[in-house]
C-alpha cells in the first residue's frame, strides 16, 4: 500500500506540506495496528483527525458504523471525497480540528483514531480531553518521546502526564519507525491509547478542573525549582500562604513538581482552595 499511496499523491500533484506537519503513515502493518487498538464495531462513531490520503480512513470505514474525517488541507479533502464517494457512512469535513466541535457528532461514546501532526499534538489532546463531549477512547500516533512522557509516573511526571492521566488511563500499544511514514520524520513514533476514566482522577469534580490546572501549571512553570518557590511565583501568593497549603496537603515544599502523584496534586489544590 505504501508505494501505491505515494504514487497516488504524486499523480494528483500533492506533495506533503511541511508547514502542516504532514507525514503520512503508509505502512499497512502499522495502520492496521492503529485500527485494531481502537477496537471498533458497527455501532461505533469514530473521529479521524488529519486523514491525509485516507489509508487509515479505509480501515476505519470497514469496521465502524460511521467515520467523520476532519482534514484541514483542501487538496486532500477533494481527494478523500472522491475516494469515499460510494461510502455514505464516511463524512469528510474540511476544517481545522481545533475548531471542530465534537459535540456535533451527537454520539456520547465516540472514539478517535488518528495520525496527528506532531506540532499540535498537545493542543489536540487538550481540545479533546477537556471538551464538553470528550471521546470514550482515543488512539493517536505521536512522537515516541511524547508517548513516554504521557505514560510517566512519579518521580518523572510532566505537565502532559498530569493532563492526560487526570482524564484517562494511558498506555503505549506499539512503536512505529520513521520509515513507515511518507516523508519520514526525523524521530520514531508510538501508538498511544487513552481510555476515558469513569470519574476524574485525584478526586476532583469537573468544576474544580480549571483551578487544578492553574496549580499544576504553576508547579511545572519553574520545574527546576522547589515546589514552594515555583508555586509562590506561579500563583502570585505570599510564601506563607503556599507553605501553609503544602503543610495541609502533607507535602514537603522542597519537593519538585515531577515527583507529585495525581492524588497529591488534588490534595494540594483542595488545600489552596480552602485557603482562598
Amino acid at each position: 500500500m505504501g508505494n501505491s499511496l505515494v504514487q497516488q499523491l504524486r499523480t494528483a500533484g500533492i506533495e506533503p506540506r511541511k508547514a502542516l506537519g504532514q507525514h503520512f503513515l503508509v505502512d499497512e502493518t502499522h495502520l492496521a495496528r492503529i485500527a485494531a487498538a481502537a477496537d471498533l464495531t458497527a455501532a461505533d462513531t469514530v473521529l479521524e483527525i488529519g486523514p491525509g490520503p485516507g489509508p487509515l480512513t479505509a480501515l476505519l470505514a470497514a469496521q465502524a458504523g460511521r467515520v467523520v474525517a476532519v482534514e484541514t488541507d483542501g487538496r486532500l479533502v477533494a481527494l478523500l471525497r472522491q475516494t469515499f464517494a460510494a461510502q455514505p457512512h464516511v463524512e469528510i469535513v474540511h476544517q481545522d480540528i481545533l475548531q471542530f466541535d465534537p459535540c456535533g457528532l451527537a454520539h456520547p461514546l465516540y472514539k478517535v483514531a488518528a495520525n496527528v501532526p506532531y506540532y499540535i499534538t498537545s493542543a489536540i489532546l487538550r481540545h479533546l480531553l477537556e471538551n464538553a463531549c470528550p471521546p470514550a477512547l482515543t488512539v493517536l500516533t505521536v512522537q515516541r518521546e511524547v508517548a513516554q512522557r504521557a505514560v510517566a509516573r512519579p518521580p518523572d511526571m510532566s505537565l502532559l502526564a498530569v493532563s492526560v492521566q487526570l482524564f484517562c488511563e494511558v498506555e503505549i500499544v506499539g512503536k512505529i519507525p520513521a520509515g513507515a511514514f511518507y516523508p519520514p520524520p526525523q524521530v520514531d513514533s508510538a501508538i498511544l491509547r487513552l481510555r476515558r476514566r469513569s470519574a476524574l482522577a485525584a478526586a476532583l469534580t469537573p468544576a474544580a478542573v480549571p483551578a487544578f490546572f492553574n496549580v499544576v501549571r504553576a508547579g511545572f512553570g519553574q520545574k527546576r525549582k522547589q515546589l514552594h518557590n515555583s508555586l509562590t511565583a506561579g500563583l502570585g501568593q505570599a510564601p506563607d500562604v503556599i507553605a501553609d497549603a503544602l503543610r495541609q496537603a502533607g507535602l514537603d515544599g522542597r519537593r519538585r513538581a515531577e515527583t507529585l502523584s495525581l492524588a497529591e496534586w488534588g490534595d494540594l489544590c483542595a488545600a489552596l482552595s480552602a485557603a482562598g
